[in-house]
């Protein structure tokens, strides 16, 4: 596991915001997460579990905004 500090700022995708910081060790698309070099779990829909145990709960849409097909 790398020694980069534990995110404290996320953008909308729930990964640092610092992209430099960290990076993905294992990528499981088929199964919706990523794992981080600093141990932080990042899923799909834009939540995260940090290796501290804190959780970073999804970014998700209003059911209103989201685009409907015909």
């Amino acid at each position: 596991m790398c020694s980069h500090p534990t995110p404290t700022q996320t953008r909308p995708s729930g990964r640092p915001a610092d992209s430099r910081a960290t990076h993905v060790v294992a990528a499981h698309p088929e199964q919706g997460w990523d794992l981080l070099c600093d141990g932080t779990i990042v899923f799909d829909d834009s939540g995260a579990l940090l290796p501290d145990g804190r959780v970073l709960a999804p970014h998700r849409l209003p059911a209103d905004a989201l685009a409907t097909a015909a």
